[in-house]
């Protein structure tokens, strides 16, 4: 006789790959470490993959338990609304993981967070700024809040924003400076560029054909060194228009044409759960409430 599959194992394969342990799983759903032991190998049995491999350290997910991941969570939403029911829209209940540039992160999408926290006291939030790592077709994030578009993965993308760019400098520094005669631009200027590793990027695309050959007077490879340069009267450098007005730095009258897009991304497999869908929706909110600021038409600390 074939056994058949049992939803309730749901939750302990969730449990499981949430914690890496079945220590950490029982403790999580009030469960023997035997119980989830042979729950998690019924599972496996029926299903006829392993989901699991296990080392001495925890128990990690296999290629085929990341790919089952995304519906198992889907299902645990399913399951929360069919007991909660219409009680459920009003209490999001889960954990979030967001990707996102630490320039974003910071002063705009964190400062935010407290009235949606307020709303659903059960919803918790990881907010990833290492973007190097965070894969959402790896499922490093649920979500994402991007400058440059996806194009690879089951992603849903959409267009939520645009953050504009400008050369910014300390005011001390803009009174001293002095035009070039002939017109070259930033000729007497000391600039702030990025380094060498970052050189695709737009912003340093632009000083080096801007520079025509002029090293720039210092080179980093954060935006937050960046900025502590122009503060400190080290010269001019590309800041979003938020983080230098907010700063008080002056920026000069020049169009760069450097305004990003921001792409609002959420893994396929996930646009239907309400915890998701609550965050994301509060993103778009965020960045469309400060469309101002970020576009740098208002010096205004977001909110």
């Amino acid at each position: 006789m074939t056994t058949r599959l049992n939803w309730d194992d749901t939750p302990v394969f969730l449990a499981v790959a949430r914690t890496g342990t079945l220590t950490g799983a029982a403790e999580e759903l009030g469960t023997g470490i035997a119980t989830v032991s042979r729950r998690i190998e019924r599972l496996e049995s029926v299903l006829g993959i392993p989901l699991f491999a296990r080392h001495q350290t925890g128990y990690k997910l296999t290629d085929e338990g990341e790919a089952l991941l995304p519906r198992a969570e889907a299902l645990e939403d399913a399951m929360r609304g069919f007991r909660t029911g219409v009680k459920a829209e009003a209490q999001v209940i889960g954990h979030v993981r967001l990707a996102t540039a630490e320039n974003l992160a910071n002063p705009i999408i964190i400062p935010a967070l407290a009235p949606l926290l307020d709303r659903h006291p059960g919803l918790t939030l990881e907010v990833i700024t290492d973007v190097a790592t965070a894969n959402l077709h790896r499922r490093d994030a649920d979500l994402a809040v991007r400058m440059v578009r996806p194009t690879r993965g089951n992603l849903s993308v959409r267009r939520i924003g645009t953050l504009g760019f400008g050369l910014y400098g300390s005011p001390s520094y803009m009174a001293t400076r002095t035009e070039d005669p002939d017109g070259t631009a930033l000729a007497n200027d000391r600039i702030i560029g990025w380094s060498e590793r970052h050189a695709m990027l737009p912003a340093a695309q632009w000083l080096e054909r801007t520079l025509r050959g002029k090293a720039p007077a210092l080179v980093t490879t954060t935006l937050s060194a960046q900025l502590a340069a122009v503060k400190a009267d080290l010269g001019l450098a590309i800041l979003p228009h938020f983080l230098g007005q907010q700063e008080g730095l002056q920026r000069l009258p020049m169009e760069l044409g450097l305004d990003q897009q921001i792409w609002l991304a959420v893994h396929s497999d996930l646009s239907a759960s309400q915890r998701v869908r609550v965050v994301a929706d509060h993103l778009v909110e965020t960045i469309k409430r400060n469309e101002d600021m970020l576009m740098g038409t208002r010096p205004e600390t977001p909110h």
